[in-house]
Order: C-alpha cells, then sequence, then structure tokens
C-alpha cells in the first residue's frame, strides 16, 4: 500500500467482528477507481450505466457530480446574493453619488457577455478547482440581484416603519439591514432559486469545454467523455441529470414566486 494516498480500512473486516454491524451502500464503486479491466463496458447489473474510457464507474460519478453541481450552485449563488444585496441595498437607501456610482458598475457589468466574461476570468486561472468556479460564477452574476435590492429600497425607505426607525435615532446601517433589507428580500428568493439552476447550467457548460476542474466527476465532464467516445450512456445519463434538476428548480422558484406574490398565480 505505498504511495497510496488515502488511509486504507477493511471495513468489511470490521463489520465481521463481534459486536460491530455495518450497512454498506449498494454501488461499491468510488468514483476515483481505476479499473483497466472493465474499459467502456455497456450498463449491466455490475455497472449500472456502465464505465468510461478508464474503467469508473459512470453511475457513481455521476452520484458524485449531483453533490459538485449544487454545492457549486449554491455557493455561486450566495456569493452573489451577498454582493447584490449589500450594493443594491447601499444604492437605493443613499441615492445620489453612492446610487450613480453602483448604477455605473451595473452597465459596467452588463456591457459584456456573462458567460464570456467568465470564459476570460477562468483564462487566467492555471489549475481551476471547484472553489474557483463558484468565485467566478459569484462574482458574475451580481447585477440582477443588486438591481431588485435597488428597487426595493427605492420603494420601502420612505414608508411609516423606516421613518419611525429614523425617528428612534437608529444608526443608518442597523435601518439598512434590520429593518429595510429584510422586507426586501421576496423577489431576490426567486431570482436565487432561478439562478442556482443557471450556475449548474454554466458549470456544466465549462466542464463540457474541458474548463471546469479536471479531476471532479462533473456532469459536463461526464458528456464530454461520452462524446468522444460514442457512449450513449455517457451522454444520456448527465443531460437527464441536467434536465431534471433545472427542470425541478424551476418549478421551485415559480413556486416560490407564485406564494410571495399571489397576483401572479395564473
Amino acid at each position: 500500500m505505498s504511495g497510496f494516498s488515502l488511509p486504507y480500512v477493511d471495513y468489511v473486516g470490521l463489520s465481521e467482528m463481534d459486536g460491530v454491524s455495518a450497512i454498506f451502500p449498494p454501488v461499491e464503486y468510488s468514483y476515483r477507481d481505476i479499473d483497466l479491466q472493465a474499459v467502456q463496458q455497456d450498463p449491466s447489473w455490475t455497472h449500472w450505466l456502465g464505465t468510461d474510457r478508464k474503467g469508473r464507474d459512470v453511475f457513481t460519478r455521476l452520484l458524485y457530480g449531483t453533490r459538485i453541481s449544487l454545492t457549486i450552485g449554491v455557493v455561486a449563488v450566495g456569493i452573489y446574493v451577498t454582493i447584490g444585496a449589500i450594493l443594491g441595498s447601499l444604492a437605493g437607501y443613499f441615492g445620489g453619488k453612492i446610487d450613480s456610482v453602483i448604477l455605473r458598475m451595473i452597465e459596467v457589468m452588463l456591457c459584456f457577455p456573462t458567460f464570456f466574461l467568465i470564459l476570460t476570468i477562468r483564462g487566467f486561472i492555471d489549475d481551476p478547482s471547484i472553489f474557483h468556479i463558484m468565485v467566478i460564477i459569484g462574482l458574475t452574476g451580481w447585477t440582477k440581484v443588486a438591481r431588485l435590492v435597488r428597487g426595493e429600497f427605492l420603494r420601502l425607505k420612505n414608508q411609516e416603519f423606516v421613518q419611525a426607525a429614523k425617528a428612534m435615532g437608529l444608526k443608518q446601517g442597523r435601518i439598512i439591514f434590520r429593518h429595510i433589507l429584510p422586507n426586501s428580500l421576496g423577489p431576490v428568493l426567486v431570482a436565487a432559486t432561478f439562478g442556482v439552476a443557471g450556475a449548474i447550467l454554466i458549470e456544466a457548460s465549462l466542464s463540457f469545454l474541458g474548463l471546469g476542474p479536471p479531476t471532479a466527476p462533473s456532469w459536463g465532464q461526464i458528456l464530454t467523455t461520452g462524446r468522444e467516445t460514442g457512449q450513449m450512456a455517457l451522454i444520456l445519463a448527465p443531460g437527464f441529470a441536467i434536465f431534471v434538476t433545472v427542470s425541478l428548480l424551476n418549478l421551485v422558484g415559480e413556486g416560490v414566486r407564485d406564494a410571495i406574490d399571489p397576483k401572479l398565480r395564473k
């Protein structure tokens, strides 16, 4: 076992000891396991979705790809919602020069197509990781949230509860982030739900183009392998996973939108 990067534990042997019980998963493979004797196999009872050109189990890699895609989507959206909420709050509350500067920043960001901007930023990174992909998507997607929050602040900042908070002598930071911002997050929640689906599509596109993390079992990477090898299982499985995940997130977004604003219900 010399040179093996992970510590080896004989869990099967441990489970056979007196007083020890264990439940093992139905699929015994890891997304890293390479079996050169099982290269490009068709789906079978041993490998439910077959294997790729390195003998890795496709079903296991698809499951791990689900975790990666959802993690990237949620974290990236969390990053740009935070940035957009802060900038939109400042622009909507203070107005004047601060509002003009932030609006110019938004307009500059909107001048560039988002995906090509992401490709440009990705070109400066030699060894991309999941963290880099999340940060890139987060730094380029905040403009919509900023505009939504700014619009809500313009609507709310002159209402009675804000005037009452000012009359009580509360600090501006507390008025912005404790009183107005929580009341302006309804449209942001809807945008965030749709944003997770968009971030998953962007990550899959980057991986499909070979610009994603090279060692991560991404859905886009599995699609690329299927295109290069011609294996239909490697094309249909991740494509179906992307379709189902994005469709479900869009339905959740529509449900959140209808719950927040019943007038939009058909």
